[in-house]
C-alpha cells in the first residue's frame, strides 16, 4: 500500500509569472538571449516560484544516509563502517557539504534512513531508520515494502520541513557505501541498458572492481528479473534507503511548491525514479552537474536534462547541487537588478 501523500497534487509552474519574467529579460540591457541559461533559470524558477522576481537564498539541504548489503561483495574500496563514520563527520561540520552550506548559509540536516549501524543521537541528525542497512540484493530483495514505505515517508518529511522553514530551492544528497551499485542496477533495470553502461568507479574502484561491479548488478538483474516493469518493485528490490528517501523527498518539495535541484549520479537516479512514479514531478527538477560517474550522462539523456556545471565531481553528498547555488542566486540578482533599456535610458535594439 503507498502513502496516501504520495497522489497529492503537483502545481504546473505558472505560465503568467514565466510570461513576465520573460518579458522582463527582454526589456533588460543587454541582447536578447546573451546571457544564455542564466536567463532560463530566472524565467523557469519565476514560473515554479509563482512570482515575477525568483529567489535562491533560502536553501534546504538533507542528507540521506544509509547502507546497503550488497557491499559485502566487495563492490566499494570502503568499508561499510564509513557510513556511519561518515554521519558522525556531518554532525560535526567536517565535510565537505558542510562547508558548502555554511559558505551558502544552507539549512543542512542529515537523514540516518538505515545506516548498518546506529549512530546513536547527535546533533543535526535526525534518525528515521528504515532498517540496519538493505539486504544483499544479490540473493534477495533489497528491502520490505514497509521499509520501501518508511524510507520514503522520511525523505517526504524532510521536504516537508524544509518547507516549513520557508525555504526557496531543495537540494537532497545521499551517503551510503555501496550506492553507486545500486543506482547503477536501478538505471539499468529501468532505462534497458547494460550494466556496463552505467556502472563506474564509484568511490575509486579501479577497473578489475568495476568488471566486478557490472557482474553483481548483471546476477541481480537476473535474480529479480519478474519484477522489472515496475518501478516500486524495482527499487524494492534493488535500492537502497537513501535513494527511495531521495525519491519521496523530491515529489514531496513539488507538491509543496519547492524547486528541486538535483545532484549527480545517485540522485539523478532517484530523480528518474520519481518521474516514473509521479510524471508531473518533472517540471521541478533542475539539474545541476554531470558527475564523472560514465552512466550520469545516459541519466541526464533519459529526462532530457541539461545541466548547468560539469566539474568532473562525483563525491556525492549535494556537493555538485550546492556548488551550483550561486549560479542560480546569479541568475536570480541580474533578472531582479538589472536596469531596462527605459530606466537606463538606453535604445532597445
Amino acid at each position: 500500500m503507498t502513502p496516501s501523500w504520495l497522489s497529492d497534487p503537483i502545481a504546473v509552474p505558472s505560465v503568467v509569472c514565466m510570461a513576465v519574467a520573460k518579458a522582463r529579460q527582454e526589456q533588460l540591457t543587454k541582447p536578447r538571449g546573451s546571457l544564455g541559461r542564466l536567463e532560463e533559470m530566472a524565467m523557469l524558477l519565476a514560473g515554479l516560484q509563482d512570482r515575477e522576481y525568483p529567489a535562491a537564498d533560502r536553501v534546504g539541504i538533507a542528507i540521506f544516509a544509509a547502507d546497503h548489503g550488497v557491499a559485502v561483495a566487495g563492490i566499494s574500496p570502503y568499508p561499510q563502517s564509513v557510513t556511519v563514520e561518515m554521519i558522525r563527520n556531518f554532525s560535526r561540520g567536517g565535510a565537505a557539504i558542510n562547508v558548502l552550506a555554511r559558505m551558502l548559509q544552507a539549512r543542512l540536516e542529515v537523514v540516518d534512513v538505515g545506516a548498518l549501524l546506529d549512530p546513536g543521537p547527535l546533533p543535526g541528525v535526525v534518525s528515521k531508520r528504515a532498517g540496519a542497512g538493505t539486504r544483499d540484493f544479490r540473493f534477495a530483495p533489497a528491502m520490505t515494502h514497509e521499509e520501501w514505505r518508511s524510507a520514503l515517508q522520511a525523505g517526504a518529511e524532510a521536504a516537508w520541513r524544509a518547507a516549513e522553514e520557508g525555504c526557496d530551492l531543495f537540494i537532497g544528497g545521499e551517503m551510503g557505501i555501496g550506492n553507486t551499485t545500486s543506482a547503477a542496477a536501478l538505471a539499468s533495470a529501468l532505462m534497458r541498458k547494460a550494466p556496463e553502461l552505467l556502472a563506474g568507479p564509484g568511490a575509486g574502484l579501479d577497473p578489475v572492481g568495476v568488471a566486478r561491479k557490472v557482474a553483481v548488478i548483471e546476477e541481480s538483474l537476473t535474480r529479480h528479473r519478474h519484477v522489472l516493469n515496475n518501478p516500486v518493485e524495482m527499487l524494492i528490490a534493488l535500492g537502497g534507503f537513501e535513494i527511495v528517501a531521495l525519491v519521496g523527498a523530491f515529489i514531496a518539495a513539488a507538491q509543496r511548491r519547492i524547486p528541486v535541484l538535483v545532484d549527480g549520479f545517485i540522485a539523478s537516479v532517484a530523480a528518474l525514479y520519481a518521474t516514473r512514479l509521479r510524471g508531473d514531478v518533472r517540471p521541478w527538477l533542475l539539474f545541476a552537474h554531470e558527475s564523472a560517474e560514465p552512466g550520469h550522462r545516459l541519466v541526464l539523456d533519459e529526462m532530457q536534462a541539461a545541466p548547468l556545471l560539469r566539474l568532473g565531481m562525483r563525491l556525492g553528498e549535494a556537493s555538485g547541487a550546492a556548488v551550483a547555488v550561486p549560479v542560480l542566486r546569479l541568475a536570480c540578482a541580474l533578472h531582479r537588478e538589472m536596469a531596462t533599456f527605459a530606466e537606463a535610458g538606453i535604445s532597445a535594439g
